[in-house]
């Protein structure tokens, strides 16, 4: 079983929670982030010498993130909690509510496996950020872990809501955000003795951030001679949800040419291993695996995976994003390697039609030549790879609930 601890959490006071949280920076332009880094006391402005500022001596600006973090502290602006779980909740516009826990896992888990992964990551951006841990020492955005749903976990959090939260705050895009701190020692223990039960954590989101911490607690070790394994460097902060708290969405691809093929030949070369079905100009949502839409020439057209590529496929990797990737993109297409080729856009579905009809926009608008809209990765799907060690074409999933920056942060000097 992964270690799952409880920590102590930084927050925005009361008078600060609805102006210090944000979304993740790579939700805004450059623009944006400058605007946002003048407001007084946001979280944006706390990390501005390294987002905004034109000095070019990056130790310097990390380490005015650093003096910046800990005036707010001496303010009162931020506070520290004594040793806590924290019950986290978030309720969408939709009316979608997606909970879970926020707490410490271990660097030497996800080393030994019990934290497993699905993504490859970057080495230069697991690089960057790990140096940028080094020098502020803050972890403000959890990783988002999922486990099997357990009833017991879900009993012991019902019975937490009911308690008042201590922070309850409304974004700008709708969403209500609800934290309930758990520091009651017996009810730390119930927390710990269900969570034991667990057998694995799989990452749904954030597999740079825990790539980087654990980079970070590795050079962390060797410059210290009395490393124990229990320095805060060795915990990652993390949110987990079981499956029934997760959303995953399609991740839709778009191509801007054919490589030299006309629509015809390109589309009977697809006929080798795919069925295909003309849909007309009727957006077409595929409607299970092994189904995948394709919009081409002003029409939809399904391409169901063939019974004998299936059956060849299933010992190996069976998911549409991989069939799509060899069968397609790379035979047809000539795109060897998706992690480096710059042509291919990819596009956040919606689980919906309507994710469709922004692919069908994206090509009428005559950028792009063809769109490809692929079903859902299921949960069992996202195991199954996790588990044997398979790793995912870039961006297959989309995965809810999406973490605001700086609601609740770690602290790893104190």
């Amino acid at each position: 079983m992964p270690t799952f601890k409880p920590f102590r959490g930084i927050r925005p006071s009361e008078d600060f929670v609805d102006i210090f949280p944000t979304h993740p920076l790579d939700n805004y332009s450059q623009d944006e982030i400058n605007k946002k880094a003048q407001v007084d006391s946001s979280y944006i402005q706390m990390i501005k010498p390294y987002v905004v500022s034109k000095s070019k001596d990056v130790d310097r600006n990390l380490r005015k993130i650093r003096t910046n973090f800990e005036e707010l502290l001496e303010d009162r602006k931020l506070v520290q909690d004594n040793s806590s779980y924290y019950l986290y909740e978030q309720i969408l516009a939709t009316k979608a509510v997606f909970r879970g826990l926020l707490g410490l896992v271990s660097v030497e888990d996800f080393r030994a496996g019990k934290i497993k992964k699905h993504e490859s990551t970057l080495t230069h951006r697991k690089e960057k950020l790990a140096y940028y841990l080094d020098k502020v020492n803050v972890q403000a955005e959890p990783v988002l872990l999922t486990y099997m749903a357990n009833p017991k976990v879900e009993m012991l959090m019902n019975h937490e809501e009911k308690n008042v939260p201590i922070l309850n705050y409304l974004d700008d895009n709708g969403t209500r955000h609800k934290v309930w701190k758990i520091d009651n020692r017996l009810k730390m223990l119930q927390f710990k003795e269900v969570l034991e039960q667990i057998d694995s954590f799989y990452i749904a989101d954030g597999h740079h951030r825990i790539g980087s911490a654990a980079l970070n607690a590795a050079n962390q070790k060797s410059k210290n001679k009395k490393h124990t394994g229990t320095e805060l460097y060795n915990y990652v902060f993390s949110f987990v949800v079981s499956n029934q708290s997760i959303k995953i969405h399609d991740y839709n691809r778009l191509l801007d040419n054919l490589n030299d093929l006309t629509e015809k030949e390109f589309i009977k070369k697809i006929g080798e291993n795919f069925l295909i079905h003309e849909k007309g100009n009727q957006p077409y949502y595929p409607s299970q695996k092994f189904h995948i839409s394709m919009y081409l020439g002003g029409k939809f057209y399904s391409l169901h995976v063939k019974h004998e590529l299936r059956k060849l496929q299933s010992e190996k990797n069976d998911l549409d994003h991989i069939l799509l990737e060899d069968y397609i993109l790379k035979d047809i297409l000539g795109i060897d390697n998706p992690k480096t080729t710059d042509k291919i856009t990819y596009i956040k579905g919606t689980s919906t039609i309507e994710g469709i009809n922004s692919l069908k926009e994206s090509v009428d608008s005559g950028k792009y030549k063809v769109g490809f809209g692929i079903y859902p990765v299921s949960f069992n799907d996202l195991l199954k790879v996790s588990d044997n060690k398979i790793i995912m074409p870039p961006k297959c999933t989309y995965i809810e609930p999406k973490l605001v920056t700086a609601l609740v942060m770690y602290d790893m000097k104190q």
